[in-house]
């Protein structure tokens, strides 16, 4: 294993909505690491359970300022903070859209900018320089008709981050960044995937294939890295769809 690929080890990362089909790929490839990995969900205990052998599972909702502080508290030597959790907010008639704007504000924007505050925060605290990956969708950063209850909550995310990442700037090191991730077949989009709802980016060229949750974990692992020099970014993950 290569010096790089060694940085991680034994240092305490919490991965709030990590047991999903998006951050699989993310757990498996830090555990292999040696990073000690606290795995955060919100409902599926099932799907969670397949990482309590070698992390610890912790059920947590981040729009929950107890269930925030239980997730953060079970990793006192935090370095490393990356947010998975969100909800598609879809509506099923317009006349929903109100009550999927304030379900969207809870889930894609304030439990994952307030857990990541909360982080930041102990960071300081304990003077220990770290990460924080919040991740976001191409949709915050193109317009997609009918997107409004979820990619407003995930663009407001995104300013959010950025702020903080001017806050946490200078000797505290703590350095906060977004990843963006296009039409994933993992995760959510992956049902939206599977009804060929996606198949015309495919047949207008647009991109040269759906993405895998194997791309955003290879991009959120490079902003962990110790000695990595950004902060304050916003790296999409979208194939050029954004463009």
């Amino acid at each position: 294993m290569s010096p790089r690929l060694e940085s991680l080890k034994g240092k305490e990362i919490v991965l709030a909505g990590g047991a999903g089909g998006l951050g699989a790929p993310l757990v498996e490839s830090l555990l292999a690491e040696g990073a000690r990995l606290v795995v955060g969900y919100r409902a599926n205990r099932e799907r969670a359970a397949r990482w309590s052998k070698s992390a610890q599972v912790v059920q947590s909702d981040p729009a929950s300022a107890s269930d925030r502080a239980r997730l953060l508290e079970s990793a006192p030597a935090l370095y490393g903070l990356v947010v998975l959790s969100g909800d598609p907010a879809r509506l099923a008639a317009p006349d929903q859209m109100e009550s999927a704007m304030l379900r969207s504000h809870e889930v894609n924007y304030m439990g994952p900018i307030l857990l990541a505050r909360e982080a930041a925060e102990r960071m300081k605290d304990s003077s220990t320089p770290g990460a924080i990956v919040l991740v976001s969708t191409m949709q915050a950063n193109a317009l997609f008709p009918g997107s409004t209850a979820y990619a407003a909550q995930k663009a407001a995310l995104q300013h959010a981050a950025r702020i903080l990442a001017r806050e946490c700037r200078g000797p505290a090191n703590i350095r906060v960044n977004v990843v963006s991730p296009g039409v994933m077949a993992a995760g959510m989009a992956q049902a939206s995937i599977a009804s060929g709802k996606y198949d015309r980016f495919l047949h207008e060229g647009v991109i040269p294939r759906f993405g895998r949750a194997e791309d955003v974990a290879r991009a959120v692992r490079f902003l962990l890295e110790p000695d990595s020099y950004i902060t304050g970014q916003v790296l999409c993950i979208d194939g050029g769809m954004s463009l």
